[in-house]
């Protein structure tokens, strides 16, 4: 059966998805590590310790083990839930069932994350956050993979591919900056409930609201009329292997991987970068990542245009070094008797730019590599590509958590928090560098040489 292009009204459902599954990450990601790794002036304000505090083996936390552990299985279960998703044979299709089936069990492990290893000892407490977060991150692979392997089924044309991926972009920076959100809800429950289980109603609130969203492109989308869902016959391991053997790839990963590690690093050190190294109050979380969201839409249509006209390549790698920029001044702020919101808004206005190009562009060149193997190999194995950049997600975010939770108890008075940064900026730079070798006039001209000899009309023409 032919397939149908999709519509805008299809674009933004899917899009409403991945606000609900960035808000659940986003509140893994931004708070964990404040509520059981609490810094002084939270824990002054009565944020109770439920975990094993400071260095526990070879210079790294236990929250810092526990996450990267974490994180790693996940990223070793990644590809098993892509291959099933890549093969399944059901009338909705390959990836909608993972869809309905899973985005209430994501929702659930977020809030069991943040209660369950509270209700004993400091030993229960330890063991219950590394069983949690491990059903929380095989949770969000259930949901997440096969949800990412639609981006290139969707966005079957390049226009289609950019303007998609700009629409998961908004929503994605959308559902981050409502996690943001956290401390501020948790403020108006903290006078009945104590600061921890304010914390906890609030991720409750905001992970039913996730779910909710997670279900609209479950129950709103045909994936039948718009995506292949002829199940791949390949087996586990040999689509592993052919999808790490595609070259562009093997330079998309390791870029991918460098630029997980810096943007978790300073995501992860906002919430202490404003309280600790600004002197603002926790509140202000909210308000500069808000700011920062509103400035880089505004940079969301030229980067649209921009990526149509100039390709993705060169606005990829403005991005990372642009990004060293805002992660240099990260390291410093506080200093030289500026005052606090003045490097707030320097800082969040400097991340904008960068966070608009690297929050579009990287899926949809992922997408062109898909295609571009398929008209390779012969075989549709979209699944597979995308659970390998969730492994790279999962790697650089395991790496950063061990990094930025030893680095950070360096010194007093912040110096770890500005070591972090400036390791961010490391990172960043390094990945820019990778970047620069993808051949993207190669992986296009493949694409359009294919598509024309199916229609006789090339996506330029």
């Amino acid at each position: 059966m032919e397939k149908q292009l999709a519509d805008g009204r299809i674009l933004r459902n899917f899009a409403i998805g991945q606000l609900g599954w960035a808000l659940l990450s986003g509140v893994v990601s931004n708070w964990l590590l404040y509520f059981y790794m609490p810094s002084e002036e939270t824990i002054a304000a009565g944020m109770p310790l439920f975990i094993t505090q400071g260095i526990v083996f070879a210079g790294m936390t236990i929250i810092g083990l526990i996450t990267a552990f974490c994180r790693l299985v996940d990223g070793f279960i990644d590809p098993f839930i892509a291959s099933k998703s890549d093969s399944l044979n059901h009338p909705l299709g390959r990836r909608i069932p993972f869809l309905r089936w899973f985005a209430i069990p994501f929702g659930i492990m977020t809030v069991v994350v943040f209660t369950v290893p509270g209700m004993g000892g400091e030993v229960f407490n330890d063991v219950a956050l590394l069983v949690c977060l491990v059903g929380f991150y095989v949770s969000l692979s259930l949901y997440c993979t096969p949800f990412n392997a639609l981006i290139p089924e969707l966005g079957r044309t390049q226009e289609l591919r950019v303007n998609l991926s700009t629409f998961i972009s908004v929503t994605y920076f959308l559902g981050t900056a409502f996690a943001y959100l956290v401390p501020t809800i948790a403020g108006v429950f903290e006078g009945a409930f104590g600061i921890a289980n304010s914390y906890r109603v609030t991720v409750a609130i905001l992970a039913a609201i996730a779910v909710v969203c997670m279900l609209v492109p479950a129950y709103t989308i045909d994936e039948n009329l718009y995506a292949e869902t002829e199940p791949s016959t390949t087996p586990m391991g040999a689509s592993v292997m052919k999808t790490f053997a595609n070259k562009e790839f093997q330079v998309f990963e390791l870029s991918d991987i460098l630029y997980w590690v810096a943007i978790t690093m300073f995501q992860t050190g906002m919430p202490f970068y404003v309280t600790s190294l600004m002197g603002l109050d926790e509140s202000m979380n909210f308000v500069l990542f808000a700011g920062m969201t509103v400035v880089s839409l505004v940079f969301y249509a030229p980067v649209n245009v921009l990526a149509k006209r100039m390709g993705k390549k060169r606005l990829v790698a403005f991005a990372f070094f642009f990004f060293c920029v805002a992660f240099g001044v990260t390291s410093v702020c506080g200093k030289f008797g500026i005052p606090a919101l003045a490097w707030g808004g320097a800082v969040a206005v400097l991340a904008a730019i960068p966070m608009a190009v690297l929050g579009i562009l990287p899926q949809a060149v992922l997408a062109d590599i898909a295609e571009f193997d398929a008209v390779k190999t012969g075989e549709n194995r979209e699944g597979m590509f995308y659970a390998a950049r969730t492994f790279s997600m999962t790697l650089g975010q395991s790496l950063a958590m061990i990094l930025f939770s030893s680095i950070a108890t360096i010194g007093v008075g912040g110096m770890g928090y500005r070591i972090t940064a400036v390791v961010a900026t490391a990172f960043c730079l390094l990945g820019g560098l990778v970047f620069l070798r993808y051949n993207e006039h190669g992986v296009i001209e493949v694409i359009e040489a294919h598509t024309k000899a199916l229609t006789g009309v090339s996506e330029g023409e």
